[in-house]
């Protein structure tokens, strides 16, 4: 079989993980990276046996598919280019600045009948993986994202830089459209807002309540979904999950159990990057799409415009 022609733009800390998973998959080879810092770009392609360039568009007609890794101001137009060029795209999340950049990539991917895939990684976690098969709709979420701070990732808020993949879970876990939302954000140590909680009601009645920090001393990853069923709760960082559910008992009484539920040991990453590239050679629609990452920014920026109200 033809192996797949990649390139990866953006050679920072996400480009380089995903040129260190590509390199490892048989069904692909490498072919450029792209960085507008030289010393970069000629770094990683060194270190990855392949050639640097210094302006995205010089990897049209070289490669079948794209991974794009840089600052989410230049997602658009990056992306725009290689679509409509005929490249399968892997981009980062968020997929855009803005609602209308974002309803543009998904109409030319439709038009042009190319992949566009977004990173929402811990849709490839194991232990989320794993929940899948067990959980119905939850009645209620609470979700916990805080990392250390790192200048990394400060061009957005912390809604756009942590908070954005725990509410393409919720949304996808949820199936319910929005009905209300609350938040409130504060700046501490850019000028962005670095930490963040919101309150958001679905019209099933869900609730979920989220909180996302980039300025804490340990890093912390959980989500916690409670329903009619059980109580899931799932370590991202870990990849661990404990469920408990309800077992009836003599007497007409309830008791709580575990389940037993297998998780296995994947690398989620590598998993996303293998699921982009089937999508690619089989020409199927990529597990998480263009629609998706549509609806978890416009989450995002409705949830920063609620805060706005609130921050201080």
């Amino acid at each position: 079989m033809k192996k797949i022609r990649v390139g990866v733009v953006g050679t920072g800390h996400l480009g380089n993980y995903h040129l260190r998973k590509y390199q490892k998959l048989p069904n692909c080879e490498v072919v450029g990276v792209v960085d507008v810092v030289k010393e970069s770009a000629l770094l990683a392609a060194e270190k990855y046996n392949c050639d640097a360039m210094f302006d995205h568009r010089d990897l049209i007609g070289k490669v079948d598919a794209a991974s794009i890794a840089v600052p989410t101001v230049s997602h658009h137009k990056i992306a725009k280019d290689f679509l409509e060029s005929g490249v399968d795209v892997l981009l980062e999340k968020p997929m855009a600045a803005t609602l209308k950049e974002a309803d543009e990539l998904v109409a030319i991917s439709d038009e042009k009948g190319v992949i566009l895939q977004i990173g929402f990684i811990e849709r490839f976690n194991p232990a989320i993986v794993a929940m899948k098969r067990i959980t119905d709709p939850p009645a209620f979420i609470e979700s916990h994202r805080l990392h250390p701070f790192a200048p990394r990732g400060t061009d957005v808020d912390v809604i756009l830089d942590l908070m954005i993949h725990d509410l393409d879970i919720i949304l996808h876990f949820a199936k319910s459209p929005v009905r209300d939302v609350e938040a409130v954000g504060v700046s501490v140590l850019s000028n962005k807002v670095d930490i963040a909680n919101a309150r958001i009601t679905f019209e099933s009645s869900c609730v979920a309540n989220i909180t996302a920090s980039r300025i804490t001393n340990k890093k912390l990853q959980k989500i916690r979904f409670f329903g009619v069923e059980g109580y899931h709760s799932v370590d991202y960082g870990k990849r661990e999950l404990i469920s408990l559910g309800r077992k009836n008992v003599s007497g007409g009484g309830v008791e709580i159990v575990q389940n037993n539920v297998e998780v296995k040991k994947d690398d989620p990453l590598e998993k996303e990057i293998i699921s982009f590239l089937d999508s690619v050679a089989r020409r199927v629609p990529p597990l998480v799409s263009g629609i998706d990452g549509r609806e978890s920014l416009k989450l995002a920026l409705h949830i920063i415009e609620k805060m706005k109200t609130g921050i201080q």
